[in-house]
């Protein structure tokens, strides 16, 4: 008799070890490994198996035609654009994000609405009762929906009835990390038990042809399994993003083999659950602060989308040994690009200062062209020089402190005129890619330096100007 086949699993990334060991050496984690029983279906040895003739099947060619993918709307705008243009037959869709943040919420209106376009839709819960999930619907005025509900966390019974009369067009399981198969004996929520609950309810999705949409949420103390474990087995991941003291959430794909990769989806979240934002651009600058240093309009681009945000940047002198440097929604290691190339290029004396920097409104910007926005915004705060409140800026900055064009000119500019701005600063190679300056008077800048001593010019005016009528 074949003995407990016994290991050591890192509940975030999935890595098995023969010991219990402090850190996992595959991701990095401390105090992630659980020991779990991974007999299950393969503790027979492999002498004892009986041993199964394979079965030819068919080769394609790489010609021919192929059809297109059929794709199911679901009602809401915004979902459709990052998914693609909608959910596709038999795909697997994982949406993550922090508990809290409105995922359920996101799902609900979403099944309500392809239930009222006359779908069959099937939502699944195993954290929350029906009741509960009924009160939500009724909560946001979707209650007459025909979504079909239920509390079950058993994979083999949710097969079996998801198997019967008509195959649903959309399946939400809410959430991956609740459910349970037969054929692994770990507890629900560890790596092994999310992985076998993923391959049976995707075997099913991909013979059913329905579209199934896993709901993965991640702990602060890291025990339980995130999204991470299934993400190469599901078709795409989306990432529910926000602040819990934020109105907006963002739904953002991280892997789409249906579609872009780099587009976003932008909500509110108001009493009546989500509501969609169709010009971003105007939430992220709806409490703009006119005239205050420190603060800088970014031209940005998401996907196929121009948004514009405003970057705030906070320079006070240090008391501290090390300045501080304490960055929100940009990449840290950018700051520290830019802040180096300040001092090296431009004799922006920045060493005896702590530097604050955030993205207003919570947004996250991952593209270079948000260098120059960012590095006006730091001059303007150290010279006190308000920038001007009808610019937007945009640019890549080099280590050499040359500032580099970045793509879809045109489109930034036409959303900086629709939105009122009047003036752009831009790479000076990019005034060819301009395709009309859609209005806006064009300020190119070619290096680092002529921005500095621009926003320096203004500051000593404005010092100027101060003191004249302190002495009047």
């Amino acid at each position: 008799m074949a003995k407990n086949a016994l290991s050591f699993v890192c509940q975030n990334c999935g890595a098995a070890y023969n010991k219990w060991q402090g850190k996992c050496e595959s991701c990095g984690e401390w105090n992630t490994l659980s020991e779990e029983d991974t007999t299950g279906a393969t503790s027979m040895p492999a002498n004892l198996r009986p041993k199964r003739k394979g079965r030819p099947f068919a080769l394609e060619t790489l010609t021919g035609s192929s059809p297109d993918a059929p794709r199911l709307s679901s009602g809401m705008g915004e979902l459709d654009r990052v998914t693609g243009g909608g959910f596709v037959r038999g795909s697997v869709l994982l949406v993550g994000g922090d508990p809290g943040i409105g995922k359920s919420t996101l799902l609900t209106q979403a099944t309500s609405l392809m239930a009222r376009a006359g779908h069959r839709v099937v939502y699944i819960s195993g954290e929350e009762a029906v009741a509960q999930v009924r009160l939500r619907a009724a909560r946001l005025g979707l209650a007459d929906a025909a979504v079909q509900l239920a509390a079950q966390t058993s994979v083999e019974d949710i097969i079996a009835t998801l198997s019967e009369g008509t195959p649903p067009r959309l399946v939400v399981i809410d959430s991956i990390q609740t459910m349970w198969t037969d054929t692994v004996e770990s507890a629900p929520g560890t790596v092994t038990q999310v992985r076998a609950s993923a391959q049976a309810l995707i075997r099913f999705a991909k013979k059913s042809g329905a579209a199934l949409i896993l709901v993965g949420h991640v702990t602060k103390d890291g025990q339980i399994a995130g999204p991470r474990v299934v993400e190469h087995m599901v078709d795409a991941v989306m990432s529910f993003e926000g602040e819990g003291s934020q109105q907006f959430r963002i739904l953002r794909a991280v892997k789409n083999r249906f579609g872009p990769t780099d587009e976003i989806g932008v909500f509110e979240m108001t009493g009546l659950g989500l509501r969609e934002v169709s010009n971003p651009s105007e939430l992220f600058l709806s409490e703009r602060d006119l005239g205050s240093p420190g603060t800088a309009v970014f031209a940005g681009l998401e996907g196929t989308r121009p948004v514009l945000v405003e970057l705030q940047a906070l320079v006070v002198p240090t008391t501290l040994g090390t300045p501080r440097r304490a960055v929100v929604g940009w990449e840290s290691s950018r700051l520290s690009m830019v802040l180096a190339v300040l001092e090296a290029h431009c004799g922006v004396k920045l060493s005896g200062y702590d530097v604050y920097f955030n993205v207003a409104g919570g947004l996250r910007i991952n593209e270079p062209a948000a260098d120059m926005a960012a590095a006006a915004a730091l001059v303007s705060s150290l010279a006190n020089a308000p920038l001007p409140v009808d610019a937007v800026y945009f640019g890549e900055i080099s280590l050499s402190g040359a500032v580099r064009p970045v793509a879809q000119t045109s489109a930034r500019l036409k959303e900086a005129a629709k939105l009122g701005f009047g003036r752009a600063v831009l790479p000076e190679n990019a005034r060819g890619d301009a395709g009309g300056d859609a209005g806006l008077s064009l300020n190119t800048v070619g290096s680092l330096t002529s921005l500095v001593a621009d926003i320096a010019a203004r500051g000593s005016k404005a010092t100027a100007r101060g003191k004249t009528a302190a002495s009047g």
